[in-house]
């Protein structure tokens, strides 16, 4: 049974980091992509990141490059995602997902395992 669990959230303020970490478990994790995914309140679901199998390709959404940063560690079954310089507008519960194979997508339909997510807020 594939299980993504994340940890990492808080309520910081503009201008500080967070590092987010989604812990794997029940299947070969260094088969798959991983990728980071966010929904705000009354928004829709967004793609912010995402990271080849072997962790040599990355891809990020416009509004994040430069700032977040994804890696893995495949001797932890562990993806992270790196958020620095945090504006308010990236507020929002943050899931990460496992791609159905090893290339790298921003599109959530490639996507078929996701965690429960975890909350970040950036204050003003």
């Amino acid at each position: 049974q594939v299980q993504l669990v994340e940890s990492g959230g808080g309520l910081v303020q503009a201008g500080d980091s967070l590092r987010l970490s989604c812990a794997a478990s029940g299947h070969t994790f260094s088969r798959y992509a991983m990728g980071w995914f966010r929904q705000a309140p009354g928004k829709e679901r967004e793609f912010v990141a995402a990271i080849s199998w072997s962790g040599k390709s990355t891809l990020y959404a416009d509004s994040v490059k430069g700032r977040f940063t994804i890696s893995r560690d495949n001797t932890k079954n562990t993806v992270y995602l790196q958020m620095n310089s945090l504006k308010p507008e990236d507020t929002a519960v943050y899931s990460c997902a496992r791609d159905i194979d090893s290339s790298i997508s921003s599109n959530y339909y490639d996507y078929n395992y996701w965690g429960q997510g975890t909350q970040v807020t950036v204050s003003s």
